[in-house]
């Protein structure tokens, strides 16, 4: 099936260094470093991401994530777990704007 999204382009990705080598450079090197044990161990940051991945809506990055969070020791009830919470604040994020919503009907006397 042909489809836009292509899983042989994730591990194309750094073939993007190509059209801006000193750029490209400085952003693996800061998502290098971003994904180290820090405050945060990677496993805690691979979920992070996993969750991110999923509000943003990347499959590019669900499949990395999704990889790498297995890689780090996260089980599939923890992945789940994430995938929750991102779609619980993306659910929250849109219902709280109905206070706009209601705020502009009242406003117009429509409520």
């Amino acid at each position: 099936m042909d489809t836009y999204y292509k899983p042989e382009h994730l591990p194309a990705f750094g073939e993007i260094a190509e059209g801006a080598p000193e750029l490209a450079r400085k952003f693996f090197d800061y998502y290098g470093s971003v994904f180290e044990d820090g405050a945060l161990t990677a496993r805690e940051k691979a979920l992070i991401a996993l969750a991110v991945a999923h509000t943003v809506q990347c499959p590019y990055c669900i499949d990395a994530y999704t990889t790498g969070s297995l890689e780090a020791g996260a089980d599939l009830e923890q992945m789940t777990e994430a995938v929750h919470v991102a779609t619980a604040i993306r659910g929250g994020a849109s219902l709280v704007h109905g206070i706009q919503m209601m705020e502009l009907a009242r406003k117009k006397g429509m409520a």
